[in-house]
């Protein structure tokens, strides 16, 4: 544990290929329940599921360049460590921050997401999910 990154737990490259499948799935979950004409509620939820999607491909990055991931309590945290995931590191990490910027709203429904920000969540996820696979690939 470092004080830049808070609390850690060592995982391996197979541990980033089934994080990184998960992210996948999110990201698909988020694109199909994005394509329902429910605006309140589906924005909402493909936002929210595209959360989980760049928290789960961040993990597979990080996983897979350094050997460990997050694990406090607090998200931002990941941000940090992410940024050393390899060359992309800096877009990864800015693209996880700006999930994290809506999580709670997506997640606890009390302040509802919009459609555009709904969307830009897709877009962060699926910079996540696309980073991460490049750096398992390598």
């Amino acid at each position: 544990m470092t004080p830049q990154t808070g609390r850690t737990q060592e995982c391996n490259r197979g541990q980033a290929v089934v994080r990184l499948n998960q992210a996948r799935a999110f990201l698909e979950a988020a694109e199909l329940v994005g394509m329902v004409d429910d605006e309140l509620a589906n924005d909402n939820v493909a936002a929210a599921m595209a959360v989980l999607a760049g928290i789960a491909a961040a993990d597979a990055a990080c996983c897979a360049t350094l050997g460990r991931r997050s694990r406090g309590q607090d998200h931002r945290q990941a941000i940090r460590l992410v940024e050393q995931a390899g060359a992309d590191g800096k877009i990864l990490a800015k693209a996880l921050g700006r999930l994290l910027d809506i999580k709670d709203g997506a997640h606890y429904g009390m302040v509802y997401v919009g459609t555009q920000q709904a969307k830009a969540a897709l877009k962060s996820a699926t910079i996540l999910v696309e980073g991460a696979s490049r750096l398992i690939t390598l």
